[in-house]
């Protein structure tokens, strides 16, 4: 087993935006970007990327135009983690490292999400599963030819997809509704 260099070591990173969603609590969000079955809406919710105090414009205005972008993140709530977790589809313990846990070594997430404008200091963006104050690390176009694998296959999830069918994944497992009136600030 090769080391790594002791630079490496001590990587370093910095929030450059932060997301203003719906989601207060893990609770409301749902576990996929694209599965909204069981949120207070049933719908993709919309929220803004926030860029930190005096981030460059010239660093994201060239992203007009796509269709999508990845977000990388930090799951800020997340309390450690184990080898193994149970995800949400059920079917045991599965290696975290096989999972979407936001119970992660290193407490990273990745989400796909749809972009709809390049604003002053912010973007405007649709289907997020990220809970309101999450910490952006970076964002990359989404590059269909380069992005999308459809026929890729996809290990215990297969399986899960063959007893349950296809895009079983379940929603938040108590769907919250909020009192008339009150409504959720940042979205």
């Amino acid at each position: 087993m090769s080391t790594a260099p002791d630079s490496l070591h001590a990587l370093s990173c910095h929030p450059i935006a932060f997301v203003r969603s719906p989601y207060a609590q893990r609770i409301d969000a749902p576990h996929q970007p694209t599965v909204v079955a069981g949120t207070e809406t049933g719908a993709a919710a919309e929220a803004v990327i926030e860029f930190v105090a005096g981030f460059p414009a010239a660093a994201f205005r060239d992203l007009a135009g796509f269709e999508r972008v990845w977000l990388l993140f930090a799951f800020h709530r997340s309390e450690g983690w184990k080898a193994e977790v149970r995800p949400p589809r059920g079917g045991g313990k599965r290696s975290v490292l096989a999972t979407r846990s936001p119970h992660r070594p290193n407490a990273l997430g990745l989400s796909a999400v749809e972009l709809l404008a390049v604003e002053e200091n912010a973007l405007r963006v649709r289907g997020v599963d990220l809970l309101d104050g999450t910490p952006i690390l970076d964002i990359k176009p989404y590059v269909p030819y380069a992005d999308a694998f459809p026929q890729a296959r996809a290990g215990w999830i297969d399986a899960i997809d063959a007893t349950q069918g296809r895009h079983s994944a379940p929603g938040p497992r108590k769907p919250r509704t909020r009192p008339r009136g009150e409504g959720v600030s940042g979205s």
